[in-house]
């Protein structure tokens, strides 16, 4: 039996819902140390995980969930950036303050917990960050040009940072799920849907499960040469 001090560590921001509540519960289930965090208490009870009430915008509340990870375990294996939130607007009916809490969800966060997971990570010379990204960006959805400019930082920044921490053997890639029925694309038209499904190679919606066996395979130790890249799922 694996014990608490041999299980791998692992962080997933936005674990309340949808994607991230997804890949908690899947490495959980695998032997992980899973914490996850989001803006508000989730009801996710399994054997493994833990969750934290944090906003990942905030500096202070950022450093402050990553220094506990470290003193609980001592380190971090693995960080998945999923929180993320979206608005399908015009950019002429898109109010600059919705533009705002965009950028500082997608783009912020990724890159505050990117920081602070990287000096755990640095301690051990080894780990996994993967950031979600979006199909939006290659697609250049009219109606989401916030959202996908957010996402488009958040993929130059892992190109970037793949390439500042990899002296340090830690790793950063980036997943590009296709629309999923989750929150955030709960409020989407049905018809705005099925329009940018139709422009995927494989013309139909993705899973969570999709999403998890790509994290899955990111995080492995045994893709350690594989940093600084972004996987689009469905072909966009």
């Amino acid at each position: 039996m694996t014990t608490a001090s041999e299980r791998p560590v692992m962080l997933v921001t936005g674990a309340r819902t949808g994607i991230g509540r997804h890949l908690a519960e899947r490495f959980a289930s695998r032997g992980f140390a899973v914490t996850g965090c989001s803006r508000e208490p989730s009801d996710l009870a399994v054997d493994g995980y833990t969750h934290v009430t944090a906003d990942v915008a905030d500096e202070k509340q950022v450093v402050s969930l990553l220094g506990d990870i470290g003193r609980r375990f001592g380190r971090l294996d693995a960080a998945v950036n999923s929180a993320g939130i979206a608005s399908m607007n015009h950019v002429l009916t898109t109010p600059g303050a919705t533009a705002e809490r965009i950028v500082r969800t997608n783009f912020l966060g990724t890159f505050l917990i990117c920081r602070e997971a990287a000096k755990l990570m640095m301690k051990a010379k080894r780990g996994r960050i993967v950031n979600v990204s979006s199909v939006a960006v290659p697609l250049m959805l009219e109606g989401e040009a916030a959202y996908a400019a957010s996402k488009s930082a958040v993929e130059t920044f892992t190109r970037i940072l793949a390439h500042e921490l990899g002296p340090f053997g830690i790793t950063v890639n980036a997943v590009g799920p296709p629309p999923i029925a989750t929150d955030l694309t709960r409020g989407v038209p049905k018809e705005k849907i099925d329009a940018l499904v139709a422009r995927l190679a494989l013309r139909r919606p993705g899973t969570v499960e999709e999403v998890g066996r790509l994290v899955e395979f990111l995080v492995a130790p045994e893709t350690d040469y594989l940093t600084g890249q972004t996987i689009y799922l469905g072909g966009p």
